[in-house]
């Protein structure tokens, strides 16, 4: 598949699924892979429709260890669920980013956040292996259950490494085959948009994070999605040392990124806040 037709797949999914959700109704049993990740207390918090509209398979804010203060971001943000929780975890002073590049889901999130009263979320459109962020402007990395709908797995970790600070982590929930299920079997039992076709192994998730310097790499299974896809807790760091690239992006300081609007580049035509 090409890059286009992948992201046409995931995005006529993704808005039916909003759609789905904006009219009260949830996922379907085939789609409800991480549906017992969050507790009651974390739903009862939230708008019903954030919730009907989550289609992951873990709960990342769980496992990502947020902060008071920190900055956010959630690669394929859908409904908003894991923004929202984010928000409240991280604080006034933190503030939660959601990204994706569904039209149809970041309207039902951005309602989602007005309806739940959270001033410290953003929303942002576009795809993952692009970030519409300065580099180093994050805390923390979460997704849940999108890494594996990238047409560019590398593009995507590299962009992650871009706009973590040094000394940064990700929290990620994600769908991983075993090393032994290849690409041809892993696309036999399932789709694309579901999560399955375009999953990594165990060994592709662990070589591509460390390709762009994560260490402290834990992948860790928690329940089978499918026969030999595992959903799984993905846990790493940015190294405290590391060096920051030196493209057009990178050199929004992190302290204007920190009290200025953060869209960059194409919708001002140069790399000012806009």
């Amino acid at each position: 598949m090409t890059t286009e037709a992948i992201h046409e797949e995931v995005r006529e999914h993704y808005a039916a699924a909003a759609a789905r959700a904006s009219a009260g109704l949830g996922p379907n049993a085939a789609e409800s892979i991480g549906a017992g990740g969050y507790t009651d207390a974390d739903r009862e918090r939230l708008p019903e429709a954030a919730v009907l509209a989550s289609l992951g398979c873990g709960n990342p804010t769980a496992v990502a260890d947020l902060r008071a203060g920190e900055r956010v971001l959630d690669l394929g943000s859908g409904g908003g669920i894991d923004v929202l929780l984010s928000a409240q975890r991280v604080g006034p002073t933190g503030r939660a980013f959601g990204l994706d590049m569904t039209d149809e889901m970041l309207a039902l999130a951005r309602r989602n956040a007005t309806e739940a009263g959270a001033t410290n979320v953003e929303f942002l459109k576009g795809h993952i292996e692009a970030i519409p962020l300065p580099a180093g402007s994050i805390d923390v990395v979460i997704s849940n259950c999108v890494v594996n709908l990238a047409a560019d797995k590398d593009a995507v970790f590299q962009e992650i490494a871009r706009v973590l600070r040094p000394g940064g982590r990700i929290g990620i929930s994600d769908i991983v085959a075993e090393d032994d299920l290849g690409p041809e079997l892993r696309a036999e039992r399932g789709s694309y948009a579901g999560c399955i076709a375009g999953a990594l192994s165990v060994s592709e998730y662990r070589t591509g994070l460390e390709a762009v310097g994560f260490t402290d790499i834990e992948i860790t299974p928690t329940h089978v999605a499918v026969e030999g896809l595992n959903s799984s807790i993905i846990k790493a760091t940015k190294p405290s040392d590391a060096t920051e690239p030196g493209d057009a992006r990178s050199r929004l300081s992190l302290a204007s990124s920190r009290d200025l609007p953060t869209a960059y580049a194409e919708c001002c035509g140069g790399i000012e806040c806009c």
